[in-house]
């Protein structure tokens, strides 16, 4: 019974389209190598734009490292591939990967929708190859070549990073040590996709949303694969929500690492939810979770507990844990967050902007209404011709309608306003009935749209700028849209 309740989890994940195809995963393999040969040609282009000797041109390398599901292997059909571009010392971030690495990407009939994210906690150029949607951040290393295979842990590669290129490189480093602590590592897999759907499903995956991101589902997951090293999946999946639905937080998740010590360094205290990351005693997941998101989460935890605590009844079925959260039935009203923009370039450029900022909307609900679940999903309203998103976050039953929404708009569109650089949309807050909504928003389906915050794309039919080699006189790395700034002030060098 134990294998058949294990084998029906994974005919499920099979059928929800979270395994791909063998075909799926050869054309990611060559993507992954093409963007390889292309950024070797790039630090070679870059290393004769220096002057170096032939002979160190020769020897010179970058690679490329994957992260994120992808790094894990636990990423779906449609999933895209965080990769990370590392380079020598050499090779800056804002003249030689955001110009130079840029244009040759651009230039490869593979590559469309290019664009650079410079302004990001983490920034990066962001594009499809082959089709497949690609999040490309930089990190420069003080060495003067970088192994195909370089060893992220190692101290020698880690002197002396700047701090954007520590940023980027956290997310490889955390996926590395995740691997080699986990004691099974398809079993791992097997039970991050199931906890992946599920909080998806529930509503309780999205960073910016104030809930779990993939690092913190992953981090979760392999705790528990270390504490019960020998248990089934279908007993991995119960005791993940076991685990969770009483933990004591905020005691701190951290995974058992023989090479950090098991004591004595400062705990998160700043977080409601703190989440250790691996290979590094200091630090710890960055977090969005508030008083209303960490109820939600905990209450799905327990909701989970209660579903699975007892695998072996007969009439036991995995659909149940999965069903989508039931916002229209749990919730009487909502805050309806509306965000349109001219084009469909300038929505994306948008809606990443203020998703960025919505933490501060669900601090300012909170102090005005009391608790509030920020449904991460986007939905389309059909009868709207301009582009568009639509959220719908429910509102706590039972506190006054009295929601003075125009005062918390006002405070939440200084907070959007301040800072952007584009060219900015349309945001209204309004509140709606559940009675209200309309029937293509489909809430409680689980089938609204799930994005990526994307970014504006550069009009190649504006005019053109060069830029000039700062090491070769007169030689032109590139080219820029005339209306982007040359200095990449925030590109971190």
């Amino acid at each position: 019974m134990d294998e058949e309740r294990s084998l029906s989890l994974v005919q499920l994940m099979t059928n929800e389209g979270l395994v791909p195809s063998t075909e799926e995963e050869d054309k990611r393999r060559n993507v992954i190598q093409k963007l390889k040969e292309i950024v070797l040609a790039w630090v070679k282009r870059v290393a004769w734009q220096r002057r170096l000797p032939k002979e160190q041109i020769a020897e010179t390398h970058a690679t490329i490292l994957t992260y994120g599901s992808y790094g894990l292997g636990v990423h779906g059909s449609d999933s895209d591939i965080d990769a990370l571009c590392l380079g020598p010392e050499f090779a800056t971030m804002a003249e030689d990967f955001f110009v130079v690495l840029h244009n040759m990407l651009k230039s490869r009939p593979e590559v469309s929708e290019i664009h650079c994210v410079k302004d990001a906690k983490v920034p990066l150029m962001r594009f499809k190859f082959d089709g497949i949607l690609i999040d490309l951040p930089y990190a420069r290393l003080h060495v003067l070549s970088v192994p195909e295979n370089v060893d992220v842990l190692n101290p020698f590669f880690l002197r002396d990073l700047d701090e954007t290129s520590w940023k980027s490189l956290s997310g490889v480093r955390a996926n590395k040590c995740i691997l080699q602590l986990v004691p099974d590592l398809e079993k791992f897999q097997s039970v991050l996709r199931s906890i992946k759907l599920w909080a998806k499903r529930r509503g309780v995956y999205g960073n910016l949303h104030g809930f779990l991101g993939g690092v913190h589902l992953a981090i979760l997951v392999a705790h528990v694969c270390q504490n019960h090293p020998k248990g089934s999946l279908n007993t991995l999946v119960a005791n993940f929500f076991k685990t969770y639905a009483y933990w004591p937080w905020p005691t701190p998740v951290m995974l058992q690492d023989p090479m950090l010590p098991a004591a004595g360094y400062p705990s998160e205290t700043r977080s409601l939810m703190p989440i250790r990351l691996p290979c590094s005693p200091h630090e710890y997941c960055h977090s969005n979770i508030t008083r209303s998101t960490f109820y939600k989460i905990r209450t799905e935890f327990l909701r989970g507990h209660n579903t699975t605590r007892d695998l072996m009844r007969p009439d036991f079925d995995w659909h149940f844990l999965f069903e989508p959260f039931p916002y229209s039935k749990k919730y009487a009203r909502f805050v309806k967050v509306y965000l349109s923009a001219s084009n469909q370039d300038e929505l994306g450029d948008w809606v990443g902007w203020v998703k960025s900022r919505f933490r501060s909307l669900i601090l300012k609900l909170e102090e005005v209404q009391g608790l509030c679940d920020p449904n991460p999903t986007e939905y389309i309203d059909v009868d709207v011709t301009v582009p568009h998103v639509v959220f719908y976050w429910g509102l706590q039953p039972g506190r006054t309608n009295l929601l003075d929404i125009v005062a918390v708009e006002k405070d939440f569109l200084k907070n959007i306003h301040n800072g952007f650089q584009g060219s900015p949309g349309r945001m209204e807050l309004l509140v709606v009935q559940a009675s209200q909504l309309s029937k293509s928003s489909q809430l409680d389906s689980g089938s609204g749209r799930r994005t990526k915050a994307c970014w504006k794309n550069l009009d190649y039919n504006l005019p053109r700028i060069p830029v000039y080699s700062q090491h070769l006189p007169n030689y032109i790395i590139g080219y820029v849209d005339a209306k982007a700034d040359s200095k990449y002030p925030s590109a971190g060098g």
